[in-house]
């Protein structure tokens, strides 16, 4: 094994060092070899090291049978070693893949219990790192894809670990053994139909019976992709601080960027630019299918593209690329009466709306653009409000979520837009807070 498996509590502790001022180190623990060694490990080195707080989160998704029997033997040796076990029971949703969905169901519960100041350690290993290469690659995944299981990224208000990403699987059973430890066997780590099983238990074999080291040299391809990542990251950096102006609408909280330092991009930058900027927001299509960006991008000057995308929209309007998601995306439901216009105004889906100044006297409606309004302006006379949202530079898919002030039929406000807000009629003005994003997600 070129390591003995008996230093693995010193290499524990080394990759772990950073993080030994974490309030609460919380392991995934499946009941299975890599978990079960993870534990014993961290659970033995508490007894003689000054270690966070520890503790163990078994994910029960109920796809087996036999599985119903595992959460008990979690709470077994949890028991023995001291180490107090949360299990959530998760259920896990149809589609193509099973794996995904499962490993979906897992972490979204691992999102939701840990908190700030927290680790989740968990327990794959240099194989996994190797099999995850191969499987990725044949699925023509890019340079991100390729650089494999990071070792540390953000999760929920923690953050993940992976301290065990340069032991081997052999090196793990070796130590399992010497010290008698006993691990859940799950039956469908056997079953080929699924492409990892497969990739473990049929290619893999022939690989390493012709190159010996395969697993060790594809972890190192992944480390030094890791590194291409994150020199791909800094450029992302640089060119999307070059389009991130201030926009006159940053009242609308949406991210933005102004399209024009993009445009002069090469094609390749822009991907790398544009997949780091909506890589936390949503899903991306692979490199095949970018045409929707080139489209949104090369649309004549007056036309109101709009990329839609697994997650939400990206729109283009004056010179500006727009995130939409959330409630964005949602109709808006009828407005109504503004029954006291002393006191804020909850608009339904829409956020808030508030008067200033000397509040005009009632009865007060809020309503949303139809088409055909006019608005009667000082000095002005009647003007097309199509025409006024024009001169304003609203961008166009925020046109029909602005509140619209009426009394007796007449229009006498449009939210936030100086010189039509109210201030030209009189000592007020009309507020509107939009919904955040955050907000607005499902």
């Amino acid at each position: 094994m070129g390591r003995s498996a008996f230093d693995l509590p010193s290499r524990l502790l080394l990759n772990l060092k950073p993080w030994r001022n974490a309030a609460t180190w919380r392991i995934a623990f499946s009941g299975g070899l890599d978990s079960t060694v993870l534990l014993y490990l961290l659970a033995t080195l508490s007894k003689t090291e000054s270690l966070p707080a520890l503790s163990a989160i078994h994910v029960h998704h109920g796809l087996q049978a036999v599985a119903g029997a595992w959460p008990e033997h979690c709470r077994a040796v949890c028991t023995a070693l001291g180490v107090p076990l949360q299990v959530v029971r998760v259920q896990v949703q149809p589609g193509a893949s099973l794996e995904r969905a499962a490993r979906d169901a897992r972490y979204q519960a691992f999102t939701e219990t840990v908190q700030d100041n927290e680790v989740l350690l968990t327990a794959q290993h240099r194989d996994d790192q190797a099999e995850t290469l191969l499987f990725r690659l044949l699925r023509g995944a890019g340079v991100r894809g390729l650089s494999g299981m990071p070792r540390q990224r953000p999760l929920g208000k923690g953050h993940l670990l992976r301290p065990l990403l340069d032991v081997t699987r052999a090196e793990l059973e070796a130590y399992a053994n010497e010290h008698g430890l006993s691990w859940i066997e799950d039956p469908s780590n056997q079953d080929r139909q699924y492409s990892r099983n497969y990739l473990r238990h049929q290619v893999f074999p022939v690989l390493i019976q012709r190159w010996p080291q395969a697993v060790a040299t594809m972890a190192r391809s992944a480390a030094h992709l890791t590194e291409a990542q994150g020199l791909l990251e800094e450029l992302a950096e640089l060119d999307l601080h070059k389009a991130s102006s201030a926009s006159e609408f940053a009242w609308l909280g949406l991210r933005s960027l102004e399209l024009a330092p993009l445009a002069q991009l090469s094609d390749a930058r822009q991907r790398n630019a544009l997949s780091h900027w909506l890589g936390p927001l949503s899903r991306l299509p692979d490199t095949d299918h970018w045409s929707g960006w080139e489209d949104l991008r090369d649309a004549t000057g007056d036309a109101c593209p709009v990329w839609r995308l697994a997650d939400g929209e990206l729109h283009r309007s004056d010179g500006r690329i727009w995130w939409l998601s959330g409630h964005w995306m949602r109709p808006l439901p009828v407005a109504g009466a503004w029954l006291d216009p002393a006191s804020p105004l909850a608009i339904p889906g829409n956020g808030m709306l508030w008067l200033t100044g000397q509040i005009p006297d009632g009865p007060l409606h809020i309503r949303y653009r139809e088409g055909g309004e006019i608005m009667a302006l000082p000095g002005r006379g009647h003007r097309d409000l199509k025409r006024l949202l024009n001169e304003s530079a609203v961008p166009s898919f925020v046109r029909g979520r602005l509140p619209l002030l009426y009394k007796d039929g007449q229009l006498l406000a449009v939210a936030n837009l100086k010189g039509l807000d109210g201030g030209a009629l009189g000592d007020w003005h009309l507020h509107w807070r939009p919904l955040n994003e955050d907000q607005g997600l499902s």
